[in-house]
C-alpha cells in the first residue's frame, strides 16, 4: 500500500493510531540519551578510577579540574561531529532541525569546557611549579616540557574561529559558503586534539583501558563521518545518476529545478523532506545547500523551488539541463508521519511554501493552508496550490501584508489566527518559514491555544 493510502486509512482512525509514532520516537530518544550520558559517565569513572582526582593542594585541584574538563570537552567535540554526520536513523528520530539546535548548544558547551581546561591547566601548573602565569604559559608553549601543547593551542584557536563565526551577527555578515568553510575547521581542531590527548595525556598514558576506550570513541566517530558524509553520497551519485532536467522560472527571483535519475524510489524520500544539494558545475561543485522538495517525489524526478536569497541560490537560475547533481538525504521529519490529529493546519512563510506544497499531495482530511507573504509578488506556486485545493477539497488563505505597517501588524497574531481558523486548537499545526517568522508563529499559536505537542516546525536555518 502507498504512503498516501496508509495515511488515508489513518484519517478517522482512533486517536491512538496517531500517537504510536510519538511513542516510538520517545523510546528512541531515551535510548539516544542513555548512550550519550552513559559514555559521559564512563569517561568520568575511568578518570576517577585511574587516580586522577587530587585535591590535596590548590594546584593539584586545578589540574584535576583541567583534566576532566579537557576529557569532557573532547567528548563534546566528538558529539558535535556525530550530530551533523547525517546519520539516517538519528536524523529520522530527532529531525535535522532539532539536531541543528542541539549542535549549536553542544558547541557552546564544548567551547566552555575547553576554555576552563586551558585556564585551569595554566593556573594549576603555575601553582605547582611556583611560576608566574606568564612564565608558565611560555614554558608550556616551549614544546619541551609539555609535549603536544602546540597542536593543542592551534586546535583551540580553530575552535574559537568556529564559535566566532556562529554568532548571529557574524553569520549575517558572512556568505553562507564562508560560514560553512569555517565550520570545517572544527574537524581540524578535533584531529589536533587527538595528538594532545591520546599520546601525551597524563591520565591516558598510564591507563591503557582508558586510552583504548578513547581510541574506540574517535574511531566510531570517524567511521560515522566517512560512511554517511563521504561514502553514502558517493554511492548514491553513481547509483542514481542525478541530472538537472529542466529549469522553470516561477516568479521574480524564483526558479524550480526538476532533477531526473535512476531508481529514485530507493531514496525513500517523503513530501516535506529536503536534501542537501551540490550542483557539479565548475563554480558550484564545492558548495552544498539544503532545499526542500516542492513536489511529492514520484520515483522518476525530484523538484526543488529556490528563491534568490544569496549568491548560490541566485546562480541556480543559470544551471544548465544535464548538470550532474550530488545529494545527501533525504532529511527532515516535517512529514505526514508527524501527524497526530485528524484536522491539520499548515502555515508557510515566503519560500517556506515549498515543503507545504509537497505535503499537500500526501495529506488527506480536513486541511487548511495559510500562506504568509509581505507582498503579492512574493507568492509562488499559487496556481498549483489552488489546483490541488480544488481537487482535494482543502482551504487556502493567502495572508499578504507588511508586519511593519499598522494594517499588517495584526496578521497571524493569536486573535487573527482564531478568526481564520476557528477550530485552531483542535488541529495539528505545521509551520515552515524563516527562523524569525517561525519563532513568532509558535508564540502566537501557543497563545491561541495550540498545545506544544501539536506544533511541528521546520526552520530554514542550519
Amino acid at each position: 500500500m502507498s504512503d498516501a493510502g496508509v495515511l488515508a486509512d489513518r484519517v478517522g482512525a482512533p486517536a491512538e493510531a496517531f500517537e504510536r509514532p510519538a511513542l516510538h520516537r520517545g523510546l528512541g530518544l531515551g535510548l539516544v540519551w542513555l548512550v550519550v550520558l552513559g559514555n559521559a559517565a564512563a569517561i568520568v569513572w575511568l578518570w576517577a578510577h585511574g587516580g586522577n582526582l587530587e585535591v590535596s593542594t590548590a594546584g593539584k585541584g586545578l589540574t584535576s579540574v583541567a583534566r576532566i574538563t579537557g576529557l569532557l570537552g573532547a567528548y563534546a567535540a566528538l558529539l558535535q561531529v556525530v550530530l551533523l554526520a547525517r546519520v539516517p536513523a538519528l536524523e529520522r528520530l530527532v529531525g535535522f532541525d532539532r539536531l541543528t539546535v542541539w549542535h549549536r548548544w553542544n558547541g557552546h558547551v564544548t567551547f566552555d569546557l575547553v576554555i576552563v581546561h586551558v585556564v585551569a591547566s595554566v593556573w594549576g601548573y603555575a601553582l605547582l611549579d611556583h611560576y608566574p602565569l606568564g612564565k608558565e604559559l611560555s614554558t608550556m608553549l616551549g614544546g619541551g616540557v609539555y609535549p603536544g601543547m602546540i597542536t593543542a593551542t592551534i586546535g583551540t584557536a580553530l575552535l574559537v574561529a568556529v564559535v566566532g563565526s556562529s554568532y548571529a551577527i557574524a553569520r549575517r555578515n558572512l556568505p553562507y559558503e564562508w560560514w560553512y568553510a569555517v565550520h570545517l575547521l572544527a574537524y581540524a581542531g578535533i584531529a589536533l586534539a587527538w595528538f594532545h590527548q591520546i599520546p601525551t595525556g597524563n591520565e591516558l598514558v598510564l591507563d591503557t583501558t582508558a586510552a583504548d576506550y578513547w581510541r574506540a570513541l574517535y574511531a566510531a566517530t570517524l567511521a560515522l563521518l566517512l560512511v554517511f558524509r563521504v561514502l553514502a553520497p558517493a554511492i548514491g551519485f553513481f547509483r542514481h545518476d542525478l541530472r538537472v532536467a529542466e529549469v522553470v522560472e516561477e516568479g521574480p527571483g524564483v526558479v524550480s529545478l526538476s532533477i531526473e535519475g535512476r531508481r529514485l524510489e530507493r531514496l525513500r524520500a517523503r513530501p516535506g523532506q529536503f536534501f542537501v544539494w551540490r550542483f557539479l558545475t565548475r563554480r558550484r561543485w564545492w558548495t552544498a545547500h539544503p532545499f526542500s522538495l516542492s513536489a511529492a517525489p514520484d520515483g522518476r524526478t525530484l523538484r526543488i523551488t529556490v528563491k534568490a536569497l544569496g549568491d548560490h541560490s541566485a546562480a541556480l537560475a543559470s544551471v544548465r539541463p544535464g548538470t550532474h547533481v550530488l545529494v545527501e538525504g533525504p532529511f527532515g521529519v516535517f512529514t505526514a508521519a508527524a501527524r497526530r490529529r485528524e484536522k491539520v493546519l499548515l502555515i508557510a512563510g515566503g519560500i517556506g511554501i515549498t515543503p507545504v506544497r509537497a505535503l499537500l499531495e500526501e495529506l488527506h482530511g480536513d486541511i487548511v493552508v495559510l500562506y504568509r507573504v509581505v507582498a503579492e509578488e512574493d507568492l509562488v506556486l499559487c496556481g498549483e496550490l489552488h489546483a490541488l485545493a480544488a481537487r482535494r477539497g482543502f482551504a487556502v488563505h493567502e495572508v499578504v501584508g507588511d508586519h511593519r505597517t499598522e494594517a499588517g501588524s495584526r496578521l497571524l497574531t493569536a486573535p487573527h489566527l482564531r478568526e481564520l481558523v476557528p477550530d485552531l486548537a483542535e488541529r495539528d499545526v505545521f509551520v515552515c518559514g524563516p527562523p524569525a517568522l517561525a519563532d513568532v508563529l509558535r508564540r502566537e499559536l501557543r497563545r491561541a491555544g495550540v498545545h506544544r505537542r501539536y506544533l511541528h516546525a521546520e526552520r530554514f536555518a542550519l
